[in-house]
């Protein structure tokens, strides 16, 4: 088959579906990765991808631009003859499964990777768009030659509950899948305990609590790294501003790495992960952080409760909860047995769970479903 694969941005593409398409190329498929133009366009050419730069604003509520976009998407799959369209994100969902019934593409997948702003959060835009994105939910996706791809039990059953498509179009598929080889335990050097935040720098990963739970340890005169990792992300309604963040670095509450390329490098010089999201699909940034053999803390929300089976591999924090969350990692800072436990039983998890072959072979299972 030829398969698109279409997301909102080349660095999601980059970071998330790289392994996908490379397996679907190794199994003889022709693959096309589509997303607005970036910094990472270049290198996804650089694999050796046909990477195509998509006019696609992704936080633009302009109805004559998006009707534009539309159109020239209605065009583009036209013009490549797709057979099956796999869109990631709620948006490139919701567009991709439009203009593919357009096009006449036989096939689509489309993957809801998390219910995003919309669902996430409680000011008035988000109030008012979420009836209207979930009545479009409904129209576009519960189609007989698609599928519906989610990755936590708690958006399945959103999904089954509001009637949004039939349940023999809808599947739960554990995250993007990440490579267990290369994300693994090594050995600790840093003497100081050091905790990390990876994730993109919005209010709802929880970054304002992180750092409240900084300043928590800190008055208790306790000396704990608090690094942060990750970039700005101007699209999302929900972006920290760059005032804030360089005033936090500024006192140094916390420590500001930027977006990071290497992430097994970086986990390798840490002692436990923290990600206190308000709710996700399912954290990729904790699954690479477990195949490494770290110790989670999380909140207990969905998406991150799948990951996080509370001290079993990781510890569960209340949300929203930055007293909760520096009690959890001075925990963790005093009990080095138990950060090896939950960082051992984490490996295994990410390992039986959520390495790649295990999460490509469902998903290309269920292009196979589609084409017969």
């Amino acid at each position: 088959m030829k398969i698109l694969i279409y997301a909102n941005t080349d660095w999601f593409m980059y970071n998330f579906n790289l392994e996908l398409a490379s397996a679907l190329v190794n199994s003889g498929h022709e693959v096309v990765l589509l997303s607005p133009p970036g910094k990472y366009g270049k290198k996804l050419k650089d694999y050796g991808f046909h990477w195509v730069s998509a006019p696609m604003d992704r936080g633009s509520l302009n109805l004559f631009r998006e009707l534009k976009f539309l159109s020239w998407l209605v065009g583009f799959l036209r013009r490549e003859k797709i057979d099956l369209i796999h869109s990631f994100t709620l948006k490139c969902a919701v567009y991709g499964a439009i203009a593919a019934s357009f096009a006449g593409v036989r096939s689509k997948v489309n993957s809801i990777t998390g219910m995003g702003y919309v669902f996430t959060s409680m000011d008035a835009k988000a109030r008012i768009l979420r009836p209207v994105i979930t009545l479009l939910m409904r129209v576009t996706l519960n189609n007989s030659s698609s599928r519906l791809l989610v990755l936590n039990r708690c958006d399945y059953n959103f999904f089954c509950d509001h009637k949004i498509v039939n349940l023999e179009r809808l599947r739960l598929i554990p995250g993007a899948g990440i490579d267990c080889e290369k994300y693994k335990p090594s050995v600790r050097v840093n003497n100081k305990f050091t905790v990390l935040l990876a994730a993109r720098l919005l209010w709802d990963k929880g970054v304002l609590e992180y750092v409240e739970a900084s300043k928590i340890i800190k008055n208790k005169g306790i000396d704990i790294d608090f690094l942060l990792a990750g970039s700005p992300d101007p699209g999302n309604p929900a972006a920290i501003p760059e005032s804030v963040l360089s005033k936090w670095s500024i006192e140094g509450v916390i420590k500001i790495l930027g977006h990071v390329d290497d992430m097994p490098t970086l986990l390798g010089t840490v002692d436990a992960v923290a990600l206190p999201s308000y709710r996700e699909g399912l954290p990729t940034g904790l699954t690479e952080a477990g195949a490494c053999g770290l110790p989670l803390i999380t909140t207990d929300v969905p998406g991150c409760n799948e990951v996080v089976t509370h001290e079993v591999d990781g510890l569960l924090v209340p949300v929203k909860n930055s007293i909760a969350l520096a009690d959890a990692i001075l925990r963790l800072y005093s009990d080095q047995e138990l950060c090896e436990k939950l960082g051992k039983a984490a490996r295994n998890k990410a390992v039986a769970m959520f390495d790649k072959s295990i999460v490509n072979k469902k998903t290309i299972e269920i292009y196979k479903e589609l084409e017969n």
